[in-house]
């Protein structure tokens, strides 16, 4: 897909939003006895705090969850989104089932938009997820949440700092991603064969399509639970952002001016 093509789905009308969690992962770092986004954490399963983020947005037309096959945790009646039997062997294969139903059984279009999250990401808040909405609508390849990188980065060789890299224009990848179904699904098809190999996350399947999504400053809260120290610090933010009072902001998203310390 070329970037005139890019333009052309960016300009049809009626596109709506639907958001895809892959949570087929076992989260092995985590040191957790099952998968980490059922751990439970501030009285729920890590990922239902995900799920009710997006289920707070009204422009998310539906929630999906993509599971391994026989996995029926999230199964419950009354639940405001729906299991994908679709989990794969890796991330990427997991969102490229999940978009595969979705196209397949016309739950969604081509044109509409996927905005693809990490279950275990489960501090990102609705007003994070309309941010990446509002800037990416009109936007004719579709972009994800990101943070400039605020820390000295450094080349390891054999254990020891060898180099320090220029900072400036490097950014931490978050998500949400938001990208047109039909354009994310063609631009992982294209790496299927090869098992998906440097697919990371879904901007860098864009990527490979040739295609540059926008960054769309993020928060620092809005971090991907992978190690067990992790869990603390997420169950003492939920927690206090439960107890805050009403007119105490949450955490101010970023500007675009990065920041010079």
């Amino acid at each position: 897909m070329n970037s005139n093509e890019a333009q052309q789905e960016s300009g049809s009308a009626g596109a709506r939003c639907f958001a895809l969690l892959p949570c087929a992962g076992v989260g092995s770092r985590a040191g957790t006895a099952q998968p980490k986004q059922y751990e439970p954490l501030a009285g729920k399963m890590l990922v239902e705090h995900t799920l009710a983020a997006f289920a707070a947005v009204p422009r998310i037309a539906g929630v999906h969850v993509v599971v391994t096959p026989g996995d029926g945790t999230l199964r419950k009646d009354g639940a405001r989104w729906s299991l994908i039997d679709g989990g794969g062997p890796t991330r990427a294969s997991s969102v490229f089932n999940g978009l595969r139903f979705l196209l397949a059984s016309r739950t969604a279009t081509r044109d509409d938009w996927v905005l693809v999250h990490d279950a275990a990401r489960c501090l990102v808040t609705p007003a994070e997820i309309d941010a990446l909405i509002d800037a990416c609508m009109p936007d004719a390849v579709g972009g994800l949440l990101a943070l400039p990188l605020p820390d000295t980065l450094k080349l390891a060789v054999d254990g020891r700092s060898a180099a320090t890299i220029d900072r400036a224009d490097k950014w931490l990848a978050q998500t949400p991603q938001m990208f047109r179904a039909g354009a994310l699904h063609d631009a992982l098809e294209a790496r299927a064969a090869q098992d998906f190999a440097g697919i990371t996350d879904e901007a860098s399947a864009i990527e490979a399509a040739g295609l540059r999504p926008l960054l769309v400053p993020g928060s620092a809260q809005n971090f991907k639970v992978t190690y067990p120290q992790d869990f603390a610090l997420a169950e003492a933010i939920l927690w206090q952002r439960a107890n805050r009072p009403v007119n105490r902001p949450a955490s101010r998203p970023l500007s675009n001016e990065k920041s010079k310390t």
